[in-house]
């Protein structure tokens, strides 16, 4: 195979999401603040920037307030501010409405605006790009770099065009080599690079497990007499039961337009509950299913969220680099928004490092700058505020979980003086599929609910297929003869795209087929399989799903 050619830069920012982009312009800023020269490269998987984005969205406007003050005035994607909120506790046939005055402010979303994080991300990317930033849609990153000390000093991309085997096709083109004094990893929630990182640097020591989510949502026309733009609902109870952490969501945007979707909290215990259609179920309940009458579906997605909170954010810096974002799990679960603290993030980082390019900076390779901006910013005080509500629901469960986390929230604003620990992670919780009870799911109607096959074509996805597999089994027989035999094979469930099927071989014997070419690249399957025998890694550049307006 031909030589990698090699490219240098003073900064490789790994992900145009919102804290890939949000600091590669506050490095840019800081570079025509100080009359320095910071070259930034910013490297994105997806076809297009935003194109892999998928997220609630309410945007809370604060970092980008402090990033880019004139937003308004560069013609921001943010259209449609929140005018009201609603909070359902839901059974099966009947709703209740929590009083506003009740819910603890995180849930207040005065000033916030209902957004596509992909559309505000493309705009981001405008702005980035006037800046001098070079961004390279279409290229993942698939392998890191270190000098002869381990530190980090850039990423490489993958190769083009190697087939099933792993030999190259007539169209071979080897990956590159991004050489970067300071490498930022912005890949979200599971970047694949970021969990070797972890590993190699023991940047999870001394920190509770991460757990996830997964969330799905769905993008509809509906019709002007149901639309009501800037309302917004969520939703707890029904359909999950009182041991399974979940919620939905309601966002009415502009243009006839809602999103709704449902989070499911991939610590759950029972492997034959099936996320994707409680989401489906979720729908029809009485009070949702009015909203949808005479509406159209116009996009599917589908992807994990960091849920853990302060007590799961690994070390944030090692020698060579950093993680930033969704790449370290900065999400707030009682806010249900993390765009705003990934994007805060991204410029915590941005600026340590700009400190760090100085002449006369310390020789030190290590941003030890930046968790240090962290625990002295407000997204450290809103974690803080925020910890011990995921880890009450999954100790005590959803009632008697959720009443701490009201009280402590309401009553004493995040600041009762313990905090809890996060126990087990996610593939951990799962019980024998023989010791659960069967859930029985309705079919799908093809006109409110519907099956995985024609949510996934509206997710645009696409893959080469004669590449080899990013979904990689340590032990291929794992997936038959442990999960199968004990769990029913879990991933035939969890994974929200249909990737995972268990057929009958040639022998007549089970076997797990992998339909690698439906990933949506949610990263469930990384996080959830009991033996943590799947990994998941970047196929080519350029694959997966091609979100329109998410």
């Amino acid at each position: 195979m031909s030589e990698r050619e090699a490219m240098g830069f003073d900064v490789v920012i790994v992900g145009a999401g919102p804290a890939g982009l949000s600091a590669a312009i506050r490095l840019r800023q800081l570079a025509a603040k100080t009359e320095q020269d910071i070259r930034v490269c910013v490297l994105e998987k997806g076809s297009e920037v935003g194109s892999h984005i998928l997220s609630g969205a309410i945007l809370e406007p604060r970092a980008l307030d402090e990033l880019l003050p004139d937003w308004h005035e560069r013609a921001a994607p943010l259209h449609t501010p929140v005018a009201e909120d609603r909070f359902m506790l839901l059974t099966e046939n009947r709703s209740l409405k929590v009083p506003n005055a009740l819910l603890p402010k995180q849930l207040h979303n005065a000033g916030n605006y209902i957004v596509s994080m992909g559309n505000v991300c493309r705009w981001l990317a405008e702005q980035a790009e006037a800046l001098g930033v070079e961004i390279y849609p279409g290229f993942a990153a698939t392998e890191v770099l270190f000098n002869a000390d381990g530190a980090v000093y850039g990423v490489a991309t993958g190769d083009m065009g190697i087939d099933q085997t792993g030999q190259p096709k007539a169209n071979h083109a080897p990956g590159i080599e991004l050489h970067a004094r300071y490498t930022l990893f912005a890949e979200g929630c599971r970047g694949h690079l970021s969990k070797q990182l972890e590993a190699k640097f023991a940047l999870r020591d001394g920190v509770d497990p991460q757990t996830y989510g997964i969330g799905f949502k769905e993008l509809w026309e509906v019709t002007p007499e149901n639309h009501k733009p800037g309302l917004v609902v969520h939703t707890a109870g029904w359909p999950m039961d009182t041991k399974t952490w979940g919620g939905s969501f309601m966002y009415h945007l502009e243009n006839n337009q809602v999103y709704v979707g449902y989070v499911v909290g991939l610590d759950y215990q029972n492997p034959h509950l099936d996320p994707f259609n409680e989401f489906q179920r979720f729908k029809t309940h009485p009070d949702v299913r009015e909203t949808f009458s005479g509406a159209r579906r116009v996009a599917y997605g589908a992807r994990a969220l960091n849920e853990g909170g302060l007590q799961s954010i690994p070390n944030l810096a090692f020698p060579g680099g950093a993680l930033i974002g969704c790449a370290a799990g900065f999400l707030n679960v009682a806010k249900i928004k993390g765009n705003h603290t990934a994007m805060k993030t991204g410029m915590l980082a941005a600026e340590a490092v700009a400190e760090a390019l100085q002449p006369n900076a310390s020789s030190n390779i290590t941003l030890t700058a930046y968790p240090q901006r962290f625990q002295e910013s407000w997204v450290y005080r809103e974690l803080y505020a925020a910890r011990n509500l995921r880890p009450a629901t999954a100790r005590w469960g959803m009632v008697l979980g959720g009443i701490y986390a009201g009280i402590d929230l309401k009553l004493f604003h995040g600041r009762l003086p313990w905090t809890l620990r996060h126990q087990h992670a996610d593939h951990e919780r799962l019980k024998p599929a023989a010791d659960m009870p069967a859930i029985d799911y309705p079919k799908p109607d093809g006109v409110l609910t519907f099956d995985r096959n024609s949510s996934v074509f509206l997710t645009n996805t696409d893959h080469e297929e004669n590449q080899p597999c990013h979904l990689t089994l340590a032990d291929p027989s794992i997936p038959v003869r442990h999960n199968l035999a004990l769990y029913d094979e879990p991933a035939q469930r969890y994974c929200p795209a249909g990737v995972y099927e268990i057929v009958q071989g040639e022998s007549g014997d089970p076997q797990l087929q992998i339909n690698a070419q439906n990933c949506i690249h949610c990263k469930t399957c990384d996080i959830k399989d009991p033996t943590q025998n799947i990994t998941w890694v970047a196929p080519e550049g350029g694959g997966g799903p091609s979100y329109p307006n998410m």
